[in-house]
């Protein structure tokens, strides 16, 4: 029974080794010097074909994307996360709701005010959830920390 056993763990291992697990978005976090004490803090989601991303106001039904940072003595945001990108806007059935979301790409930019000359980090995280036309993925929770300030 033992051999039976292991010889099925052998056999099984490879397939469950090859089972991936689906990341249809991936994130860029940049800064841009806007003058001597404000940066845009660029949050890039590049989304695969067939899947979106939902706004930060999703509607009701899936969750929507959201941010958070991280308190930090030498920097302070200013101002809501703003979306840059192309909003679509449909009736999606499935959660019974006009839903807001993005394909292909979208930018979200926060501004940031830097107090002092010292060079510093923003730190925080994205929450998100994506759908295709068959499913939706769990809400995923990415960190971030891009730098800011000094020369």
């Amino acid at each position: 029974m033992k051999k039976l056993l292991t010889a099925l763990a052998l056999f099984a291992l490879p397939i469950l080794a090859s089972a991936q697990i689906e990341n249809p978005v991936k994130w860029s976090f940049t800064s841009k010097k806007v003058n001597a004490t404000t940066y845009e803090v660029h949050a890039t989601a590049t989304i695969e074909n067939g899947w979106h991303l939902y706004a930060q106001e999703a509607g009701e039904g899936p969750v929507p994307t959201s941010f958070k940072f991280t308190k930090n003595p030498l920097a302070a945001t200013t101002g809501k996360v703003t979306e840059v990108g192309k909003l679509h806007k449909s009736f999606d059935k499935n959660f019974n709701s006009e839903l807001k979301y993005y394909e292909n790409t979208v930018n979200f930019v926060q501004k940031v005010t830097v107090k002092g000359k010292a060079a510093t980090k923003v730190k925080g995280s994205v929450e998100f959830m994506v759908c295709d036309d068959h499913q939706c993925l769990p809400p995923k929770e990415v960190e971030f920390a891009v730098s800011v300030g000094g020369k």
